[in-house]
């Protein structure tokens, strides 16, 4: 067995107070002001910050500031440790995959691949941690993300902490889908629902990450800035969103290498559900109105929605991208060829 893990500097900056986004943070006072159980469900998305958010209310619960409103004050001996992902008292079940893209130390299998699941094994683990002895005298701070990677097993498993937590236990579940959590589950927590930052707040916020023309990229991201911030990153501007459906429309498959499978059918799904859209006269959401190409038959557009449903069920399969690439281009082609 070997621990692995990634840039802990991640970690520090999805933790440290300072870092907390700005439309996180009146969120995050009001739970900690009003919150009085053990156990919160926090329904967002992550590209609205949702991680963030859990984390930097794991922080809150362990923050050692004489202060209660300046936490997590991100200076005490309790939220630098935090930050590094090494204090004792700070626990977390996410999916392997996700633990090493967020810089925190997994132990992985010699011959496994790292799970897109949160383990049974690993819940038993962490609540044999949550019933020790604190280490700092605060508690404890558990984080759960995303909360539907348990499956029905791990989740079964977490119950009986959630029903009779330990005496100062914090739990925190984050998902984007509370609809999928066991009902048992959603009804031993406390309920919030997480909300984004409105359209104008978005594009302020990535133009001082260096994102130009942040509007495009909000857009194409569903007004989600992480998300819009993760295309900035990699490589993804306003103008090659813009010229996509066009470079497509010719049958252009380099408009879609180096994506991955995975994304490449999120942004084909984005692709159709504003051409079809277009199609009965509507606005597009993701694309701008300029990019769409003008008498797109709506027959054709919804056979292409029903093809990539399919495929996106599938997404996770080990495909030959370059192929799969290829074989998409050509069906995105012949979906957005103009209608005689």
């Amino acid at each position: 067995m070997t621990v692995a893990g990634i840039d802990k500097h991640n970690t520090a900056q999805s933790a440290g107070a300072a870092a907390l986004l700005p439309w996180l943070r009146a969120p995050l006072q009001t739970v900690l002001e009003q919150h009085r159980g053990h156990a919160l469900l926090v329904h967002g998305a992550p590209g609205d910050g949702c991680w963030d958010f859990a984390m930097a209310l794991g922080q809150a619960w362990l923050c050692e500031s004489p202060e209660p409103g300046a936490r997590p004050c991100g200076l005490c001996g309790a939220c630098q440790l935090y930050r590094q992902a090494s204090h004792p008292d700070q626990q977390w079940l996410l999916p392997q995959v996700l633990a090493l893209q967020r810089g925190l130390p997994v132990e992985l299998k010699e011959g496994r691949k790292p799970s897109r699941q949160i383990r049974i094994d690993e819940v038993r683990q962490v609540i044999d941690a949550m019933s020790s002895t604190s280490g700092r005298g605060r508690g404890r701070a558990l984080v759960v993300f995303p909360g539907e990677a348990m499956n029905e097993v791990a989740a079964s498993a977490l119950l009986k902490t959630l029903e009779e937590p330990p005496p100062g236990t914090h739990i925190v579940i984050a998902t984007a889908e509370p609809q999928r959590l066991m009902p048992t589950i959603r009804s031993r927590c406390q309920h919030m629902r997480l909300q984004g930052p409105d359209s104008a707040a978005g594009q302020r916020w990535l133009a001082l990450q260096g994102v130009a023309e942040p509007e495009v990229l909000l857009a194409a991201a569903g007004l989600r800035p992480l998300d819009a911030l993760a295309l900035h990153q990699s490589g993804v501007t306003a103008q090659t969103w813009s010229a996509l459906p066009q470079r497509l429309s010719r049958g252009d498959p380099s408009a879609l290498a180096g994506l991955g499978v995975p994304a490449l059918l999120d942004v084909l799904a984005k692709l159709c559900h504003d051409a079809m859209a277009h199609a009965v006269g509507a606005a597009p959401r993701f694309f701008p109105p300029s990019s769409m190409t003008k008498g797109l038959e709506l027959r054709r557009l919804s056979q292409w929605q029903r093809s990539l449903l399919r495929l996106q069920r599938q997404a996770e399969h080990p495909w030959n991208e370059p192929l799969v690439t290829e074989a998409l281009a050509l069906d995105a082609q012949q979906a957005l060829r103009p209608g005689a």
